[in-house]
């Protein structure tokens, strides 16, 4: 399957976004897509290891990055370069300690060292900043620790089904969340900033021309549902999240659309056109994301549609994100990513027929069904 921009939907999203706040992000979208940037390999960089061990010992740049994002490096670079001392006196570490991480994320082309152990900000690493349109920096966070540490019980996961991170922490992702404010924040807001960049390459892929009114179900903070009315205001959206999620996102919000509070697992707000769910069903076991689609099933007209926005894994042997991407779901929940012909399962089982597959730039496809 290969990704793509549909034609149609480009011009109205560029015609619709050049007088907006997401003109910025969305060039920047589309250069780092379609553009990115390639550099002939050094013969210092062919001095690495064999590829295997590259690959197990690839947690050691991951934490390195998250370190980075932690103590908010890049954040402090971006007006200009700083010596390391410097750098270290602000964020509170060990100098020494601090000029060997940033020695290795300058090889890495994260930051740049310069005369005198000055440090500078690479076009990569402005990615770690906070204040960017499709900032990276919440993610990494996010990746970094409880990801991390539920990732370091895969073997546990493995043998006995269960999620890595029940067994690290004593508790389900949802549950923990729900108990520690600080890891949540980061958690969701790294969803969010994904959320927001998944946007473009949604209205990028699909026509939502003739869309008069759409559920945005699990939206969260609203990000992406946000974005898809500034391009399309016409349309009437809701977001829908559990009531917690809600009441924290009503104080930060605009009123482009509305926020309704609840629990999918019970119902979904009546009667909209258009039900959509960005990598909800990915969350939960078939029994749990077949409750879900049932209760949009219900909640929908006969002419209404549902499109979700998941990870398609293919049934070949080829390379694909989302086989690593469920690896991740087995250590972090009961989660998975499927292949077409168990999503096809999945909704028919709910009342759905699934009418196609759309590619988009995203790893994540379109997949739109209808009731049966």
């Amino acid at each position: 399957m290969i990704a793509r921009i549909t034609l149609k939907p480009l011009f109205r999203v560029l015609s619709r976004t050049r007088s907006t706040k997401s003109w910025t992000e969305l060039q920047l979208l589309l250069r780092s897509r379609l553009f990115p940037a390639r550099g002939a390999r050094t013969d210092a960089e062919r001095q690495f290891p064999p590829t295997l061990f590259q690959m197990a010992s690839s947690y050691w740049i991951s934490q390195a990055i998250y370190v980075a994002a932690k103590l908010g490096i890049a954040d402090l670079l971006k007006d200009g370069p700083l010596r390391c001392s410097e750098i270290a006196a602000i964020v509170g570490t060990d100098v020494r300690s601090l000029f060997r991480l940033m020695r290795a994320l300058s090889s890495l082309r994260i930051f740049a060292q310069t005369k005198n152990e000055y440090f500078a900000l690479s076009p990569l690493g402005e990615n770690l900043r906070a204040d960017i349109p499709g900032s990276l920096k919440a993610i990494i966070i996010t990746l970094g620790e409880i990801h991390y540490q539920a990732c370091g019980a895969l073997l546990h996961a493995v043998q006995t089904g269960s999620p890595g991170f029940d067994k690290v922490f004593g508790e389900g992702l949802f549950e923990h969340l729900d108990q520690n404010t600080e890891v949540a924040n980061s958690f969701h807001e790294g969803m969010a900033g994904l959320a927001g960049m998944l946007a473009y390459a949604v209205v990028l892929a699909y026509d939502f021309g003739r869309v008069s009114s759409i559920v945005d179900v699990g939206g969260g903070n609203g990000r992406f549902l946000e974005k898809l009315l500034e391009i399309y205001p016409e349309i009437q959206g809701t977001v829908f999240d559990c009531a917690p999620t809600i009441d924290r996102t009503r104080e930060e919000k605009s009123r482009r659309c509305s926020y309704v509070g609840g629990d999918f697992f019970a119902s979904v707000p009546q009667g909209r056109d258009l039900y959509f769910l960005c990598g909800v069903v990915h969350d939960w076991d078939d029994d749990r994301a077949g409750t879900i689609l049932r209760n949009c099933r219900q909640a929908m007209p006969a002419s209404g549609r549902l499109l979700l926005l998941e990870t398609v894994v293919p049934e070949d042997d080829s390379l694909h994100f989302g086989k690593i991407l469920d690896l991740n779901m087995l250590a972090m929940s009961s989660g998975r990513e499927r292949t077409r012909a168990e999503f096809c399962k999945l909704l028919t089982d709910a009342g759905f027929k699934m009418c196609r597959v759309v590619a988009t730039m995203a790893p994540q496809s379109l997949i739109e069904a209808v009731p049966q």
